[in-house]
């Protein structure tokens, strides 16, 4: 794309440009929002996991209510028949829906 006379697009300079899009690309990251980014929550597909999610579901008030109380009894018997990472997700489920979220 050739510039015009003057070296000026209809959206300004090129130079102007780049430091529109750096700055822009500035405001997207963690440091610029205040703050470094949370430090990341490992999590492993086990059956202790799946033991800790279901005593963290059991202290919710909705857990006894459906669908949290389905999800939850299908995904300790997934966890404790050896498909942990299938029992994991719907034990996240299940404390997503005791807390009103789905």
């Amino acid at each position: 794309m050739a510039t015009p006379p003057g070296g000026r697009t209809r959206y300004g300079s090129p130079g102007s440009m780049r430091i529109l899009f750096a700055g822009l690309v500035m405001l997207g990251t963690p440091a610029a929002l205040g703050g470094v980014e949370p430090p990341a929550r490992m999590t492993s597909d086990s059956k202790e996991y799946c033991s800790e999610l279901a005593v963290r579901l059991a202290t919710l008030p909705g857990s006894r209510d459906e669908p949290a109380r389905s999800l939850a009894a299908d995904g300790m018997r997934l966890c404790e028949t050896g498909h942990t990472r299938t029992g994991v997700a719907k034990l996240r489920r299940a404390i997503r829906a005791a807390r009103g979220g789905d």
